[in-house]
């Protein structure tokens, strides 16, 4: 059996010293603009805080209440921008923003890496089912259909009134041996399942709008065409499925707010509006909650909850480097994130984090009828109980050896705080 290979790292040894002076730059000149304004960025800090925290509260309340903190907020603002314009602390902050973001854009470089992949013979018969309208048709404009012919690989065109699962099925009897998907996340999940059914390799191609699950495998979204070469000269590493209710997803499933969102049938052009149309419902103070709850790791229940993400592979949420990418698909574990509002009256409701995470290989949902899903971006409903499980390992990947292989942040420190000494300690190594 193909087992995942151990990271190697490509990062670039000048771009963590780099990173690591601009960061102290920034530090010394947010230091000193502080000390040459006082007590000016501190007043500046509070306004830009609250009108934060109004802006927040706006996004869960309606009427005349959303109006006036919104307002509330933009005069807070516009009354920092005018407190700092025009002095020598405006071009300190425009200065220390530039050192730290430039500073983190290196240093994401600076963590660059590769997955060693297992060699992997070319298959005779891989069949690639790919959908045009997918990120704005962007396959049909790249002629992926003839790069696939022109590779060996036979391209299935999917039309609106397909059934996926029986063309990849048909496939598999007339004797395909790989299969790849070009399209979004339902669409890898659907093809990515067969293949993992049928121990068969499978090629993820970065056909959609987001490819969220290429970015994690590793596979540049950026070159559509070179990710064929998966089954040409590409390696191979197994990585992990999930499931709920029996169904495989390649990301995640999401519970409460997002979910009620793509219920709508105005979500797909308006998704902005539709978040903020529903966030009262989910998150506002007269909001019906999740009405959910589960046992095991993390062992409550739902009732300050606005949204649950279940995830194949832990995200980073939050993280200043490379948030809301998994650093690995082959843990396996599930990721579970609850996102909260914060409790009324609670001293720390401001100053806590608004979300809870775990791991765990399973999890069980209980709630009072069915629940609104999302299942890798798609709108679906689930029977209670919700059954969630990891599938370790269970997936065979062909991944072009041009491609990283591995997450943007598979060798990213977690948290903030150790950002120094791991740009220290790549600074200190030979490139």
């Amino acid at each position: 059996m193909t087992t995942a290979r151990p990271i190697s790292h490509r990062g670039s040894r000048s771009k963590a010293i780099a990173a690591l002076v601009l960061l102290a730059l920034g530090v010394v000149t947010a230091v000193l603009a502080t000390l040459e304004s006082f007590p000016t960025h501190i007043v500046a800090a509070v306004l830009l805080f609250v009108a934060f925290l109004l802006a927040l509260d706006a996004v869960i309340n309606r009427g005349l209440r959303r109006i006036l903190e919104l307002t509330s907020a933009v005069v807070l603002a516009a009354a920092t921008i005018v407190l700092l314009l025009g002095t020598i602390e405006l071009a300190a902050d425009l200065a220390t923003i530039a050192f730290w973001g430039v500073g983190i854009w290196l240093a994401r470089g600076a963590f660059a890496a590769g997955s060693k992949l297992s060699p992997a013979p070319p298959p005779a018969a891989a069949v690639m089912f790919w959908n045009p309208k997918s990120g704005d048709g962007k396959a049909l404009a790249a002629g992926l259909a003839d790069e696939a012919r022109a590779r060996g690989i036979k391209p299935i065109e999917l039309c609106r009134d397909d059934d996926l699962e029986q063309l990849v099925l048909a496939e598999i009897d007339a004797g395909a041996d790989a299969l790849a998907a070009a399209g979004g996340d339902g669409t890898q999940a659907i093809v990515a399942a067969i293949a993992a059914e049928h121990d068969l390799p499978f090629a993820c191609i970065p056909a959609g709008t987001r490819n969220h699950f290429a970015l994690d495998l590793g596979v540049d979204r950026d070159d559509l065409v070179g990710s064929l070469d998966a089954f040409t000269n590409g390696g191979e590493k197994r990585v992990d499925l999930g499931e709920v209710n029996g169904q495989v997803f390649v990301n995640n499933v999401s519970l409460g707010l997002y979910a009620e969102a793509v219920q709508h049938e105005d979500y797909r052009g308006a998704k902005l509006r539709t978040l903020l149309d529903m966030a009262p419902e989910v998150a506002g103070p007269e909001g019906r909650g999740l009405e959910l709850e589960w046992a095991g790791d993390g062992d409550q229940s739902s009732e300050d909850a606005v949204a649950i993400l279940i995830s194949n592979n832990r995200y980073r949420v939050g993280r200043l480097l490379s948030s809301g990418t998994r650093p690995s698909i082959e843990d396996g574990l599930l990721g579970v994130t609850v996102f909260e509002t914060a409790t009324p009256g609670a001293a720390d409701g401001l100053l806590r984090r608004p979300w809870r995470e775990w791991t765990t290989p399973d999890i069980e949902l209980n709630a009072p009828g069915p629940v609104a899903a999302g299942i890798d971006g798609e709108a679906t409903m689930l029977d209670a109980p919700i059954r969630f499980r990891i599938r370790p390992l269970a997936l065979r990947v062909r991944i072009a050896n041009q491609h990283p292989g591995v997450s943007p942040s598979a060798a990213l420190p977690d948290k903030l705080l150790e950002l120094p000494a791991a740009l220290w300690a790549a600074a200190r190594a030979s490139d």
